[in-house]
């Protein structure tokens, strides 16, 4: 999902199109970190290699403990 779906509740528009202070506040506020906050400039393959990583560790101790 991305901003420009939200609906202000200060105002009932979209903040996309910044009507009212808070609507600009936080258009402003989302553009500058991201939707997701800080994880908008993560690369998706270090999440994969990480998930890859980790799964890898689990089934490690898995095996050893067995």
């Amino acid at each position: 999902m991305t901003y420009d779906r939200l609906v202000c509740a200060n105002c009932a528009a979209p903040v996309s199109e910044g009507r009212c202070p808070v609507c600009r506040a936080n258009r402003e506020r989302l553009q500058q970190e991201g939707f997701f906050g800080g994880l908008s400039g993560v690369n998706p393959m270090a999440l994969i290699a990480l998930l890859a990583v980790l799964i890898a560790a689990v089934a490690l101790l898995a095996h050893q403990t067995a």
